[in-house]
């Protein structure tokens, strides 16, 4: 079994309440640990044996798996996990703005509060970033054309006689 695989089966198996509740608790904290050791060492570039990188950040593979199948997105070039295997070669280039909008996104706040992000991005960039994400949630309605607004055809005609008779 792959260990994309195997992760998935770990993190979305069916299991009680409890028993999730307790693994994502657990989960959370070691990739949260990953990431504070990536963001204090301002590590753009994450390259390697898949297994010797989870020992160097003190994971199990499949976890490891986990945080690259999280990180995906907000690399320069998307990584192919369904393959990968603990001898896969990773070399990978992670964008810090798009991991902290993606971070944003998932509502991951044990993430982007984390204090490393001081020396990467200004708390000026931060809020952009927010701003930015924000942007994407508002909802704009387009202006409704009356029943007894002119045409937008240009007939000069009320569009409920016109257009909105259809």
């Amino acid at each position: 079994m792959s260990l994309y695989n195997e992760w998935k089966q770990i993190a979305y198996e069916e299991t009680d309440q409890a028993a999730a509740t307790e693994f994502w608790k657990n989960y959370c904290n070691l990739e949260k640990g990953i990431y504070q050791a990536i963001l204090d060492a301002k590590q753009e570039r994450i390259s390697g044996k898949l297994g010797e990188l989870a020992k160097e950040y003190g994971v199990e593979e499949s976890f490891f798996m986990g945080f690259l199948d999280g990180i995906n997105s907000s690399l320069t070039e998307s990584l192919e996990l369904e393959d990968m295997t603990a001898d896969s070669e990773i070399d990978a280039t992670i964008v810090f703005e798009k991991l902290y909008f993606n971070m944003l996104d998932a509502k991951a706040e044990w993430l982007y509060t984390l204090e490393e992000w001081d020396e990467i991005l200004t708390s000026e960039r931060r809020k952009e970033i927010k701003k930015e994400y924000n942007a994407t949630k508002t909802i704009v309605k387009e202006d409704k054309i009356g029943r007894n607004d002119p045409c937008t055809c240009g007939s000069g005609k009320k569009y409920k006689k016109c257009c909105g008779s259809n």
